[in-house]
């Protein structure tokens, strides 16, 4: 009845590897772009939050898994629309709501997010931080979002830009501390078989 938390720089494989795990150990999968999802869901709903709140986690995650892979994304919502728009501190408390109640039952791989700090006090719970070198990174992005190589670093930069600008409405800074992990994976050394190993290791005892 584990739950893993997946944290990573951008480029490091770091879906990858939890769709792996929640292949190998029969958990449920979620990544940001589900979180988010759901995140509009409860938001442009009236009724969305109390729904949340009072339907079981098992429940929640059936319902996450059905909405529309291609709805409206939280990065399109207007800015102009004060109705619609939703600042920084709304999602937090969206995000606050949505992943504790994803986590409920266990067995569940969270993909970014925050999910470490989040759930940094749910017992039965580990947090993984995946890094990599740049130019491993680099080459993940051309190869698995087919992008051009020139394009990259700047990608990067604004990648690595709004994980910071994310974790700013947390109030923390120290995203990348070893100590808040239970793991630590460089992904430049150990590939996705060897993390999907020491990982099930980790959660097995």
């Amino acid at each position: 009845m584990s739950v893993i938390t997946i944290s990573r720089q951008f480029g490091s494989e770091g879906k990858a590897l939890g769709k792996r795990l929640s292949d190998t150990l029969g958990y449920y999968y979620a990544d940001e772009d589900i979180i988010e999802r759901a995140v509009v869901e409860v938001y442009l709903s009236p009724d969305g939050k109390k729904i949340f709140e009072a339907e079981p986690g098992d429940k929640m995650k059936r319902f996450i898994s059905r909405l529309n892979p291609f709805g409206t994304s939280l990065m399109e919502l207007p800015l102009s629309d004060k109705e619609r728009h939703i600042d920084g501190f709304k999602y937090l408390e969206l995000l606050n709501l949505i992943i504790p109640k994803i986590a409920t039952d266990g067995n569940a791989v969270i993909v970014g997010r925050g999910g470490q700090y989040i759930l940094q006090d749910v017992d039965d719970t580990y947090h993984l931080l995946l890094i990599a070198e740049e130019e491993d990174r680099i080459k993940f992005i051309e190869d698995d979002y087919r992008v051009s190589r020139t394009r990259i670093p700047q990608i990067l930069k604004r990648m690595d830009k709004r994980r910071t600008n994310l974790y700013s409405y947390f109030g923390r800074k120290d995203y990348d501390d070893p100590k808040l992990y239970d793991l630590v994976l460089n992904m430049s050394m150990l590939g996705i078989d060897k993390a999907v190993e020491l990982t099930c290791k980790l959660v097995n005892g």
